[in-house]
């Protein structure tokens, strides 16, 4: 019933004339599904994302004063001044209101 520590280290050992490469095949062999998976999962979820935040921060980065925006809350407006990390919007006649940078969703356009 009981196995000795002898025995254990007998069935451990690889036999004489094996090489101790076929561990590493089958970790290789084993590995590559989840490799496979995280190449489709890189070109089909984290390479666009990547590349629609490039596109939204160069829209931010072009931002001037004229332009119509929509806010990520929904709200429409002109920009009236851009700052370093703000910038101003007329949402309405004489209302003006300061809002981050980031909060601009997209831009449709100059002012007619």
């Amino acid at each position: 019933m009981f196995v000795s520590a002898i025995t254990l280290l007998a069935m451990a050992a690889p036999a004489e004339g094996q090489s101790p490469a076929g561990g590493v095949q089958s970790f290789i062999a084993t590995m590559m599904p989840m490799i496979l998976i995280f190449v489709i999962m890189y070109f089909l979820l984290i390479r666009p994302q990547q590349k629609k935040a490039r596109e939204h921060q160069e829209l931010l980065n072009q931002l001037k004063a004229g332009d119509r925006i929509i806010t990520s809350g929904g709200m429409l407006g002109t920009v009236m001044s851009v700052k370093d990390k703000t910038f101003q919007v007329k949402i309405a006649e004489n209302v003006v209101v300061e809002l981050a940078r980031g909060s601009v969703a997209t831009v449709i356009g100059k002012e007619d």
